[in-house]
Parts: structure tokens; C-alpha cells; sequence
């Protein structure tokens, strides 16, 4: 088996959210810290498209932004193609690093410069790495780019504002493929568009990895889209993994208890009697998450081990899960 592309070992992240040092001295307050990512361990194959899912606020935007350097890791590390990505981007590869990975953000309103023709936007990645000559040769690799999603390169003139929400996102796909890169981070490229436009988009994203053998870390927390993208579904909970699977075999066959409950939530459309349990309960606190495992409120197999002991993340039946329940074969 050839080595995967990317890999995340113990991969941390704690955010000081700490009040200012008077409000704390007067108010007699503890210094506050999140642990927005907590351990967390993945793998993905050149080629290939992991997808985290989870609720709002569980770190997957955060392991993101960690996997291209705009955050800088507590503890742990990401390697892209066997070097260090910490120690690469500190040093003079920085510039070739950057551009064989990129990302898509969420918000395609938020992300191009509303001062900028879409010209200015996709050439800046060009530009910045040296990558064109000129002018000319800038309109042309533009046009080129914006043509391989369904854009016009007469569209290269127009302002952000002149464009639909789901043309933006195709914008920021392109600004995102101007670098040649292997790696794409997508963090919740498609939550900001409506459904047909979301299947356009994702339709166009596939067709891409095929054509040029990209990678995908896709972050999303709508199981359907993720069903249509994803090779590897890794679920997150409170900063940390709880399951990682082949799509096929989470969807068929979920251990875990929280990716039972997600996949409960879908409606259920060919109405087949089964018995489903919904997502009950309130995501903790991160400020004060709960001890052993964080999922032991909200589960309805948890006991006294879940309340005490945190879970390792173990290969079970051929699916890596955190769970004293489906370890001890109560699930």
C-alpha cells in the first residue's frame, strides 16, 4: 500500500479564552482554556476524501485550519507527504508547501475581497507564488480556471457582489486550483447554498478529483452531502474523534452511539418502521466538558466506566471507535 498523503497523529488544540488579568484579579476568576481539538489521529490516502462530520462547535473547523498551518498545534503533528508541516512552513519550503495545499472556506460571501474583480481574486494565488508572466498570461490562466467550474472567462471583469452564492463558491474554487495543489481542505464548502446548488457544486468538486487526482479533507455536518463525497467518514465529538469508517461501513453499520443518533436524525424516506432514537440532549460545555467519556450524558448505554474513563480509540470489527460500550459489547 502506498503511504498516505496526509497524516495527523495526536493532533492538539487549546484556545486561552481566558477574561483580561484585572477582570480576573477583581472577580477572583481561574484562567480559562478550551480544548477546541483533543487528540485527534487520522490518515488520508492520496486520491482519497475523509470527511469529519459532527455538531457545531466539535473542532472540525479547527482541525482545518491546524492541517494548513493557520492555526499552530498545542501538541501533536501533520505530516503532508512524509515532512512536518510545522517545521516546513517555518522554514524555505514554506512557499512549495503552500502551494500543493489549499482550502476552501465555508462562507463564499466572507472569503473574496468584495473590492477585487474576480480577476484580482484568482490571480492572486498565481502572482504570489510566481507561477505567471505577465498580464496576459494571468487573464488567460484565469479564464482557463474559471471555464473548469462552469464559470465564463468573460466573468473575470465582474465584482463578488454580481454573483450568486453558489457562483462565489465555484470563485473560491477556482482561487483555490490556481496553485496545481494535491490537497484541498474543504470546511463546509456547500452549508451557505441551497440544495440544488450544493449538488452542482459537489458534482463539480468529484469531477475535479478525477480529472486531477486531488485530495479532499471535507468538513460538513449534513450526512447526505458527505454520503456523496467522502471514500473515509471520521465522526467528532467535543474535540475528539469517536469513529472513523469506510462511508459504506459507517452508514450500514454505525458502532458508535452519537453516529448511531446523527444517522437517526435523517429522515427517514422510504418509511421503513425502523425504531430510531434522535439526538437527545445539549452539546457540554467545552469550558467545562464532562469526565471519562464526554458523549456519558447523552448515552443511553453509558455506566459507571464511561463516567470515570475516557475511551481509547480502538480498531474494533474493522472500525476505529471510542467506546467502552461497543469495547465491552453492550452496544
Amino acid at each position: 500500500m502506498s503511504k498516505p498523503l496526509v497524516e495527523v497523529h495526536d493532533l492538539a488544540k487549546v484556545f486561552d479564552v481566558s477574561p483580561p488579568w484585572l477582570n480576573r484579579v477583581v472577580e477572583r476568576k481561574p484562567r480559562a482554556f478550551v480544548h477546541a481539538v483533543d487528540g485527534v489521529s487520522f490518515a488520508i490516502e492520496r486520491g482519497k476524501t475523509l470527511a469529519l462530520v459532527g455538531e457545531s462547535g466539535c473542532g472540525k473547523s479547527t482541525v482545518a485550519r491546524l492541517l494548513v498551518g493557520l492555526y499552530g498545534p498545542t501538541r501533536g503533528s501533520v505530516s503532508f507527504d512524509g515532512e512536518d508541516i510545522a517545521k516546513t512552513l517555518a522554514g524555505p519550503g514554506a512557499g512549495p508547501l503552500r502551494r500543493r495545499m489549499q482550502m476552501i472556506f465555508q462562507d463564499p460571501y466572507a472569503s473574496l475581497n468584495p473590492r477585487w474583480t474576480v480577476l484580482d481574486i484568482v490571480a492572486e494565488p498565481l502572482r504570489e507564488h510566481g507561477l505567471v508572466k505577465g498580464d496576459a498570461d494571468a487573464r488567460q490562466r484565469v479564464g482557463e480556471l474559471l471555464s473548469s467550474v462552469g464559470l465564463n472567462p468573460a466573468d473575470a471583469e465582474k465584482f463578488p457582489h454580481q454573483f450568486s452564492g453558489g457562483q462565489r463558491q465555484r470563485i473560491s474554487i477556482a482561487r483555490a486550483l490556481a496553485t496545481q495543489p494535491e490537497f484541498l481542505v474543504c470546511d463546509e464548502p456547500t452549508s451557505a447554498l441551497d440544495v440544488s446548488v450544493q449538488a452542482q457544486v459537489l458534482n463539480i468538486m468529484k469531477d475535479l478529483q478525477r480529472e486531477r487526482g486531488l485530495t479532499y479533507l471535507f468538513i460538513s455536518h449534513n450526512l447526505a452531502v458527505v454520503r456523496h463525497v467522502a471514500d473515509q467518514v471520521g465522526v467528532m465529538y467535543l474535540g475528539r474523534l469517536v469513529e472513523v469508517a469506510d462511508k459504506a461501513t459507517l452508514f450500514a453499520r454505525p458502532q458508535h452511539p452519537y453516529t448511531r443518533m446523527l444517522l437517526d436524525a435523517i429522515p427517514d424516506i422510504h418509511m421503513s418502521g425502523r425504531a430510531r432514537t434522535p439526538v437527545q440532549g445539549e452539546v457540554p460545555n467545552p469550558l467545562n466538558p464532562p469526565s471519562g467519556c464526554s458523549f456519558h450524558p447523552r448515552c443511553p448505554l453509558s455506566n459507571e466506566r464511561c463516567k470515570v474513563e475516557r475511551p481509547a480509540l480502538l480498531e474494533l470489527r474493522g472500525v476505529r471507535v471510542a467506546c467502552h460500550a461497543v469495547e465491552e459489547g453492550r452496544a
